[in-house]
Protein backbone atom coordinates (compact mmCIF):
# COMPACT_ATOMS: atom_id res chain seq x y z
CA UNK A 1 0.00 0.00 0.00
CA UNK A 2 1.46 3.41 -0.98
CA UNK A 3 1.29 6.41 1.33
CA UNK A 4 -1.63 8.12 -0.46
CA UNK A 5 -3.76 4.98 -0.14
CA UNK A 6 -2.81 4.69 3.52
CA UNK A 7 -3.93 8.30 4.17
CA UNK A 8 -7.23 7.60 2.38
CA UNK A 9 -7.70 4.55 4.58
CA UNK A 10 -6.91 6.56 7.76
CA UNK A 11 -9.40 9.26 6.79
CA UNK A 12 -11.98 6.78 5.40
CA UNK A 13 -11.92 8.46 1.97
CA UNK A 14 -13.64 6.47 -0.77
CA UNK A 15 -12.25 8.75 -3.48
CA UNK A 16 -10.20 11.92 -3.85
CA UNK A 17 -11.82 15.30 -4.38
CA UNK A 18 -10.96 17.14 -7.65
CA UNK A 19 -8.32 19.36 -5.98
CA UNK A 20 -6.75 16.38 -4.19
CA UNK A 21 -6.67 14.29 -7.36
CA UNK A 22 -5.15 17.14 -9.41
CA UNK A 23 -2.41 17.82 -6.81
CA UNK A 24 -1.52 14.17 -6.19
CA UNK A 25 -1.39 13.20 -9.87
CA UNK A 26 0.81 16.08 -11.04
CA UNK A 27 3.37 15.10 -13.66
CA UNK A 28 6.07 17.06 -11.79
CA UNK A 29 5.35 16.87 -8.03
CA UNK A 30 8.42 19.02 -7.25
CA UNK A 31 7.20 22.07 -9.17
CA UNK A 32 5.89 25.14 -7.32
CA UNK A 33 2.09 25.21 -7.15
CA UNK A 34 -0.85 27.58 -6.86
CA UNK A 35 -3.96 25.63 -5.87
CA UNK A 36 -7.27 27.47 -6.18
CA UNK A 37 -10.57 25.95 -5.06
CA UNK A 38 -13.47 26.93 -2.88
CA UNK A 39 -13.88 26.43 0.85
CA UNK A 40 -14.72 22.83 1.71
CA UNK A 41 -13.13 21.27 -1.39
CA UNK A 42 -10.39 19.35 0.46
CA UNK A 43 -7.33 21.59 -0.03
CA UNK A 44 -5.70 20.69 3.31
CA UNK A 45 -5.62 16.97 2.60
CA UNK A 46 -4.27 17.74 -0.88
CA UNK A 47 -1.12 19.27 0.59
CA UNK A 48 -0.90 16.73 3.44
CA UNK A 49 -0.76 13.99 0.83
CA UNK A 50 2.01 15.83 -1.03
CA UNK A 51 4.04 16.26 2.17
CA UNK A 52 3.71 12.68 3.44
CA UNK A 53 4.46 11.31 -0.02
CA UNK A 54 7.86 13.07 0.06
CA UNK A 55 8.90 13.06 3.70
CA UNK A 56 12.03 11.18 4.70
CA UNK A 57 10.97 9.02 7.63
CA UNK A 58 14.64 8.46 8.64
CA UNK A 59 15.45 12.17 9.04
CA UNK A 60 14.44 14.07 12.19
CA UNK A 61 15.08 17.58 10.82
CA UNK A 62 12.30 19.98 9.77
CA UNK A 63 11.21 18.97 6.28
CA UNK A 64 7.90 20.77 5.81
CA UNK A 65 6.50 24.07 7.07
CA UNK A 66 2.78 24.90 6.93
CA UNK A 67 1.59 28.47 7.53
CA UNK A 68 -1.98 29.31 8.57
CA UNK A 69 -3.32 32.87 9.01
CA UNK A 70 -5.16 32.24 12.30
CA UNK A 71 -4.50 30.25 15.46
CA UNK A 72 -7.80 28.45 15.00
CA UNK A 73 -6.91 27.26 11.51
CA UNK A 74 -3.39 26.30 12.59
CA UNK A 75 -4.86 24.23 15.42
CA UNK A 76 -7.33 22.54 13.06
CA UNK A 77 -4.53 21.68 10.61
CA UNK A 78 -2.36 20.37 13.45
CA UNK A 79 -5.12 18.09 14.78
CA UNK A 80 -5.80 16.72 11.31
CA UNK A 81 -2.09 16.27 10.51
CA UNK A 82 -1.45 14.58 13.88
CA UNK A 83 -3.96 11.89 13.01
CA UNK A 84 -1.99 11.07 9.84
CA UNK A 85 1.49 11.58 11.31
CA UNK A 86 0.86 9.13 14.15
CA UNK A 87 0.24 6.40 11.58
CA UNK A 88 3.59 7.16 9.88
CA UNK A 89 5.47 7.82 13.16
CA UNK A 90 6.24 11.39 12.01
CA UNK A 91 6.76 14.23 14.50
CA UNK A 92 4.55 17.30 14.01
CA UNK A 93 4.70 20.53 16.05
CA UNK A 94 2.15 23.34 16.50
CA UNK A 95 3.53 26.87 16.96
CA UNK A 96 1.20 29.86 17.40
CA UNK A 97 1.00 33.06 19.41
CA UNK A 98 -0.50 32.73 22.87
CA UNK A 99 1.33 29.48 23.60
CA UNK A 100 3.79 29.25 26.47
CA UNK A 101 7.28 30.38 25.48
CA UNK A 102 10.10 27.88 25.70
CA UNK A 103 13.84 28.13 25.24
CA UNK A 104 14.20 24.45 24.44
CA UNK A 105 15.18 23.51 20.91
CA UNK A 106 11.89 23.02 19.05
CA UNK A 107 12.26 20.42 16.31
CA UNK A 108 9.83 18.27 14.37
CA UNK A 109 9.62 16.88 10.85
CA UNK A 110 6.50 18.95 10.12
CA UNK A 111 5.90 22.37 11.68
CA UNK A 112 2.48 24.03 11.56
CA UNK A 113 1.80 27.53 12.85
CA UNK A 114 1.10 31.21 12.40
CA UNK A 115 3.64 33.40 10.54
CA UNK A 116 4.37 35.87 13.37
CA UNK A 117 5.23 33.30 16.02
CA UNK A 118 7.24 31.19 13.55
CA UNK A 119 9.27 34.26 12.58
CA UNK A 120 10.01 35.08 16.24
CA UNK A 121 11.27 31.57 17.06
CA UNK A 122 13.19 31.14 13.80
CA UNK A 123 14.81 34.56 13.35
CA UNK A 124 14.58 36.45 16.65
CA UNK A 125 15.04 33.68 19.23
CA UNK A 126 16.88 31.16 17.02
CA UNK A 127 15.28 28.12 18.68
CA UNK A 128 13.45 26.80 15.61
CA UNK A 129 15.37 25.49 12.57
CA UNK A 130 13.20 26.06 9.51
CA UNK A 131 16.05 26.45 7.03
CA UNK A 132 16.27 22.66 6.56
CA UNK A 133 12.72 22.50 5.13
CA UNK A 134 12.30 21.27 1.55
CA UNK A 135 8.65 22.24 1.16
CA UNK A 136 6.57 25.19 2.40
CA UNK A 137 2.78 25.42 2.33
CA UNK A 138 0.84 28.67 2.72
CA UNK A 139 -2.79 27.83 3.45
CA UNK A 140 -5.61 30.37 2.89
CA UNK A 141 -3.15 32.70 1.18
CA UNK A 142 -5.73 35.38 0.38
CA UNK A 143 -6.62 35.59 4.06
CA UNK A 144 -2.91 35.71 4.97
CA UNK A 145 -2.56 38.72 2.67
CA UNK A 146 -5.67 40.38 4.10
CA UNK A 147 -4.37 40.05 7.68
CA UNK A 148 -0.97 41.48 6.73
CA UNK A 149 1.05 38.33 7.52
CA UNK A 150 2.82 38.00 4.16
CA UNK A 151 5.55 40.33 5.47
CA UNK A 152 6.44 37.77 8.15
CA UNK A 153 6.53 34.97 5.57
CA UNK A 154 8.62 37.21 3.29
CA UNK A 155 11.19 37.62 6.09
CA UNK A 156 11.23 33.87 6.81
CA UNK A 157 11.73 33.02 3.13
CA UNK A 158 14.70 35.39 2.94
CA UNK A 159 16.50 33.01 5.37
CA UNK A 160 15.43 29.80 3.60
CA UNK A 161 17.03 27.69 0.88
CA UNK A 162 16.28 29.28 -2.51
CA UNK A 163 15.37 25.85 -3.89
CA UNK A 164 12.54 25.29 -1.39
CA UNK A 165 9.31 24.16 -3.03
CA UNK A 166 6.43 26.58 -2.44
CA UNK A 167 2.80 25.57 -2.59
CA UNK A 168 0.09 28.14 -1.96
CA UNK A 169 -3.58 27.23 -1.53
CA UNK A 170 -6.45 29.67 -1.56
CA UNK A 171 -10.12 30.13 -2.40
CA UNK A 172 -9.26 33.29 -4.36
CA UNK A 173 -6.11 34.97 -5.68
CA UNK A 174 -6.56 38.75 -5.28
CA UNK A 175 -4.45 41.20 -7.27
CA UNK A 176 -2.52 42.22 -4.14
CA UNK A 177 -1.10 38.70 -3.93
CA UNK A 178 0.57 38.81 -7.35
CA UNK A 179 3.84 40.58 -6.32
CA UNK A 180 4.51 37.93 -3.63
CA UNK A 181 3.76 35.06 -6.02
CA UNK A 182 6.04 36.50 -8.74
CA UNK A 183 8.85 37.06 -6.22
CA UNK A 184 8.97 33.59 -4.67
CA UNK A 185 7.26 31.05 -6.97
CA UNK A 186 9.31 29.79 -9.91
CA UNK A 187 7.27 28.80 -12.96
CA UNK A 188 4.38 27.59 -10.78
CA UNK A 189 1.77 25.14 -11.94
CA UNK A 190 -1.71 26.57 -11.49
CA UNK A 191 -4.51 24.20 -10.56
CA UNK A 192 -7.90 25.88 -10.46
CA UNK A 193 -11.00 23.89 -9.66
CA UNK A 194 -14.15 25.61 -10.90
CA UNK A 195 -17.27 25.82 -8.77
CA UNK A 196 -18.96 23.18 -10.94
CA UNK A 197 -16.18 20.70 -10.17
CA UNK A 198 -16.13 21.35 -6.42
CA UNK A 199 -16.72 18.23 -4.38
CA UNK A 200 -19.60 19.77 -2.49
CA UNK A 201 -23.28 18.92 -2.40
CA UNK A 202 -25.98 21.46 -2.99
CA UNK A 203 -26.45 24.03 -0.26
CA UNK A 204 -29.97 25.39 0.08
CA UNK A 205 -29.89 29.17 0.52
CA UNK A 206 -32.88 30.50 2.47
CA UNK A 207 -33.82 34.14 3.00
CA UNK A 208 -35.84 35.07 6.09
CA UNK A 209 -36.80 38.68 6.70
CA UNK A 210 -36.20 40.09 10.19
CA UNK A 211 -39.19 42.42 9.67
CA UNK A 212 -39.28 44.71 12.71
CA UNK A 213 -36.88 42.56 14.77
CA UNK A 214 -33.10 42.58 15.26
CA UNK A 215 -30.98 39.68 13.98
CA UNK A 216 -30.63 38.15 17.43
CA UNK A 217 -34.38 38.45 18.15
CA UNK A 218 -35.18 36.80 14.83
CA UNK A 219 -32.80 33.96 15.74
CA UNK A 220 -35.16 33.05 18.59
CA UNK A 221 -37.88 32.48 15.96
CA UNK A 222 -35.62 30.45 13.64
CA UNK A 223 -33.78 28.11 16.02
CA UNK A 224 -36.89 26.22 17.27
CA UNK A 225 -37.74 25.48 13.62
CA UNK A 226 -34.56 23.55 12.86
CA UNK A 227 -33.06 20.39 14.31
CA UNK A 228 -29.34 20.73 13.57
CA UNK A 229 -26.54 18.35 14.32
CA UNK A 230 -24.29 21.42 14.43
CA UNK A 231 -25.49 24.93 13.61
CA UNK A 232 -22.92 27.64 12.87
CA UNK A 233 -24.21 31.19 13.47
CA UNK A 234 -22.22 34.02 11.88
CA UNK A 235 -22.14 37.67 12.90
CA UNK A 236 -20.45 40.47 10.94
CA UNK A 237 -18.32 41.80 13.80
CA UNK A 238 -16.69 40.54 16.98
CA UNK A 239 -19.02 42.77 19.02
CA UNK A 240 -22.14 41.39 17.31
CA UNK A 241 -20.94 37.80 17.82
CA UNK A 242 -20.41 38.46 21.53
CA UNK A 243 -23.84 40.11 21.88
CA UNK A 244 -25.61 37.28 20.04
CA UNK A 245 -23.85 34.64 22.16
CA UNK A 246 -24.80 36.43 25.40
CA UNK A 247 -28.39 36.90 24.20
CA UNK A 248 -28.82 33.22 23.28
CA UNK A 249 -27.31 32.05 26.58
CA UNK A 250 -29.85 34.24 28.39
CA UNK A 251 -32.50 32.26 26.53
CA UNK A 252 -31.01 28.92 27.68
CA UNK A 253 -29.09 27.96 24.53
CA UNK A 254 -25.90 25.99 25.18
CA UNK A 255 -23.31 27.20 22.69
CA UNK A 256 -19.65 27.73 21.85
CA UNK A 257 -18.47 31.29 21.21
CA UNK A 258 -15.53 31.85 18.85
CA UNK A 259 -14.25 35.23 17.66
CA UNK A 260 -11.26 37.56 17.83
CA UNK A 261 -12.49 39.22 21.01
CA UNK A 262 -11.69 36.17 23.13
CA UNK A 263 -8.40 35.67 24.96
CA UNK A 264 -6.03 33.01 23.56
CA UNK A 265 -6.91 30.46 26.24
CA UNK A 266 -10.63 31.03 25.65
CA UNK A 267 -10.17 30.50 21.92
CA UNK A 268 -8.28 27.23 22.42
CA UNK A 269 -10.95 26.10 24.87
CA UNK A 270 -13.63 26.98 22.29
CA UNK A 271 -11.83 24.98 19.58
CA UNK A 272 -11.63 21.94 21.87
CA UNK A 273 -15.32 22.26 22.69
CA UNK A 274 -16.11 22.43 18.97
CA UNK A 275 -13.96 19.35 18.31
CA UNK A 276 -15.76 17.42 21.05
CA UNK A 277 -19.10 18.17 19.31
CA UNK A 278 -20.93 18.29 22.63
CA UNK A 279 -22.79 21.50 21.75
CA UNK A 280 -25.01 22.03 18.75
CA UNK A 281 -24.59 25.79 18.36
CA UNK A 282 -21.47 27.81 17.51
CA UNK A 283 -21.54 31.61 17.32
CA UNK A 284 -18.62 32.94 15.31
CA UNK A 285 -17.25 35.95 13.46
CA UNK A 286 -15.79 35.73 9.96
CA UNK A 287 -12.25 35.32 11.30
CA UNK A 288 -13.38 31.80 12.22
CA UNK A 289 -15.32 31.10 9.02
CA UNK A 290 -12.06 30.12 7.36
CA UNK A 291 -10.68 28.32 10.41
CA UNK A 292 -13.45 25.92 11.34
CA UNK A 293 -13.39 22.61 9.52
CA UNK A 294 -15.85 20.48 11.41
CA UNK A 295 -17.80 17.52 10.13
CA UNK A 296 -21.51 17.49 10.84
CA UNK A 297 -22.37 21.18 10.30
CA UNK A 298 -25.89 20.80 8.96
CA UNK A 299 -26.99 24.44 9.23
CA UNK A 300 -25.34 27.83 8.81
CA UNK A 301 -27.18 31.00 9.84
CA UNK A 302 -25.88 34.32 8.58
CA UNK A 303 -27.01 37.33 10.60
CA UNK A 304 -26.96 39.85 7.79
CA UNK A 305 -24.29 39.95 5.09
CA UNK A 306 -20.56 40.77 5.38
CA UNK A 307 -19.07 43.75 3.51
CA UNK A 308 -16.93 41.36 1.48
CA UNK A 309 -19.58 39.10 -0.01
CA UNK A 310 -16.98 36.38 -0.64
CA UNK A 311 -17.17 35.77 3.09
CA UNK A 312 -20.84 34.86 2.70
CA UNK A 313 -19.73 32.12 0.29
CA UNK A 314 -17.14 30.96 2.84
CA UNK A 315 -19.85 30.90 5.53
CA UNK A 316 -22.12 28.78 3.35
CA UNK A 317 -19.14 26.51 2.55
CA UNK A 318 -19.02 25.36 6.17
CA UNK A 319 -22.03 23.13 5.46
CA UNK A 320 -22.78 20.74 2.59
CA UNK A 321 -19.28 19.26 2.93
CA UNK A 322 -18.10 16.22 0.99
CA UNK A 323 -21.22 14.94 -0.72
CA UNK A 324 -23.67 16.03 1.98
CA UNK A 325 -26.53 18.50 1.78
CA UNK A 326 -26.61 21.65 3.88
CA UNK A 327 -28.84 24.61 4.69
CA UNK A 328 -27.66 28.22 4.81
CA UNK A 329 -30.21 30.62 6.30
CA UNK A 330 -29.66 34.35 5.80
CA UNK A 331 -31.52 36.68 8.13
CA UNK A 332 -31.89 40.02 6.37
CA UNK A 333 -33.10 43.55 6.90
CA UNK A 334 -34.04 46.22 4.35
CA UNK A 335 -30.41 47.45 4.25
CA UNK A 336 -29.29 44.01 2.99
CA UNK A 337 -31.22 44.13 -0.30
CA UNK A 338 -28.24 45.27 -2.40
CA UNK A 339 -26.08 42.44 -1.00
CA UNK A 340 -28.79 39.91 -1.86
CA UNK A 341 -29.02 41.20 -5.44
CA UNK A 342 -25.22 41.07 -5.84
CA UNK A 343 -25.09 37.45 -4.63
CA UNK A 344 -27.95 36.49 -6.95
CA UNK A 345 -25.96 37.94 -9.86
CA UNK A 346 -23.09 35.68 -8.80
CA UNK A 347 -25.36 32.67 -9.23
CA UNK A 348 -26.69 32.03 -5.72
CA UNK A 349 -30.35 31.08 -5.77
CA UNK A 350 -32.22 32.24 -2.67
CA UNK A 351 -35.55 30.84 -1.54
CA UNK A 352 -37.71 33.33 0.35
CA UNK A 353 -39.23 31.80 3.48
CA UNK A 354 -41.13 32.92 6.57
CA UNK A 355 -41.92 31.44 9.97
CA UNK A 356 -45.45 30.41 10.90
CA UNK A 357 -46.49 28.16 13.79
CA UNK A 358 -42.83 27.34 14.55
CA UNK A 359 -42.22 26.14 10.99
CA UNK A 360 -40.22 27.58 8.10
CA UNK A 361 -42.67 27.95 5.24
CA UNK A 362 -42.62 29.31 1.69
CA UNK A 363 -43.45 32.96 1.15
CA UNK A 364 -46.34 33.21 -1.28
CA UNK A 365 -45.58 35.79 -3.97
CA UNK A 366 -47.92 38.75 -3.92
CA UNK A 367 -50.42 38.61 -6.73
CA UNK A 368 -50.09 41.64 -8.96
CA UNK A 369 -53.66 42.60 -9.71
CA UNK A 370 -54.08 44.22 -13.06
CA UNK A 371 -55.70 47.62 -12.75
CA UNK A 372 -59.09 47.41 -14.40
CA UNK A 373 -59.66 49.74 -17.32
CA UNK A 374 -63.17 51.24 -16.85
CA UNK A 375 -63.58 51.54 -20.60
CA UNK A 376 -62.29 48.05 -21.51
CA UNK A 377 -65.66 46.40 -22.13
CA UNK A 378 -66.96 49.29 -24.24
CA UNK A 379 -63.74 49.38 -26.31
CA UNK A 380 -64.12 45.66 -27.01
CA UNK A 381 -67.72 46.21 -28.20
CA UNK A 382 -66.63 48.94 -30.60
CA UNK A 383 -63.73 46.88 -31.99
CA UNK A 384 -65.91 43.76 -32.37
CA UNK A 385 -68.58 45.53 -34.44
CA UNK A 386 -69.15 43.72 -37.72
CA UNK A 387 -68.78 46.48 -40.28
CA UNK A 388 -67.43 46.59 -43.77
CA UNK A 389 -63.81 47.69 -43.98
CA UNK A 390 -63.80 51.19 -45.50
CA UNK A 391 -61.01 53.77 -46.06
CA UNK A 392 -59.84 55.36 -42.79
CA UNK A 393 -61.56 52.51 -40.90
CA UNK A 394 -59.09 52.47 -38.01
CA UNK A 395 -59.14 56.27 -37.71
CA UNK A 396 -62.94 56.31 -37.46
CA UNK A 397 -62.88 53.47 -34.94
CA UNK A 398 -60.38 55.35 -32.74
CA UNK A 399 -62.51 58.52 -32.95
CA UNK A 400 -65.54 56.53 -31.81
CA UNK A 401 -63.54 55.12 -28.89
CA UNK A 402 -62.45 58.64 -27.86
CA UNK A 403 -66.08 59.89 -28.02
CA UNK A 404 -67.14 56.93 -25.87
CA UNK A 405 -64.38 57.68 -23.33
CA UNK A 406 -65.38 61.36 -23.07
CA UNK A 407 -69.03 60.39 -22.58
CA UNK A 408 -68.12 57.84 -19.91
CA UNK A 409 -65.84 60.32 -18.12
CA UNK A 410 -68.65 62.92 -18.02
CA UNK A 411 -71.01 60.31 -16.59
CA UNK A 412 -68.40 59.31 -13.97
CA UNK A 413 -67.89 62.96 -12.97
CA UNK A 414 -71.67 63.57 -12.73
CA UNK A 415 -72.13 60.44 -10.63
CA UNK A 416 -69.24 61.49 -8.37
CA UNK A 417 -70.77 64.95 -7.89
CA UNK A 418 -74.16 63.38 -7.05
CA UNK A 419 -72.46 61.06 -4.54
CA UNK A 420 -70.63 63.95 -2.84
CA UNK A 421 -73.90 66.04 -2.66
CA UNK A 422 -75.71 63.09 -1.16
CA UNK A 423 -72.94 62.57 1.45
CA UNK A 424 -72.98 66.28 2.37
CA UNK A 425 -76.80 66.20 2.72
CA UNK A 426 -76.59 63.18 5.01
CA UNK A 427 -73.87 64.89 7.07
CA UNK A 428 -75.98 68.08 7.46
CA UNK A 429 -78.97 66.01 8.49
CA UNK A 430 -76.86 64.33 11.21
CA UNK A 431 -75.60 67.73 12.43
CA UNK A 432 -79.19 69.04 12.79
CA UNK A 433 -80.10 66.02 14.87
Amino acid sequence: MNRIQKIMEIEHFKELTPIQKAVVERSNPNRDLIGISSTGSGKSHAFFMSIFNKIDLESDEVQAVIFAPTRELAYQLYERCKKISDAFNVKVKLITGGMERTTANIQAQIVIGTPGRMKDLFIEENVLRLDTAKIMIIDETDMTLEFGFLEDIDMILSHMDKKIQLMVFSATVPQGLQPFLKKYLYNPEIIQISTDEDYQSDVQHILISCKHKSYKERLLDVLPCINPYVCLIFANTTKEASEIATFLREHNYQLVELHGGLESRERYKAIKEIQSQKKSYIVASDVASRGIDLEGITHVISCGFPKDLNFYVHRAGRTGRVDRDGVCIALYQEKDQSAIKSLEKKGIHFESKDIRNHQIVDVKPKKQTKKENPFEQDIKKIKNKKTKVKPNYEKRQNEEIERMKKKKRREMIKNDIKRQKKERAIQKQKEKQ
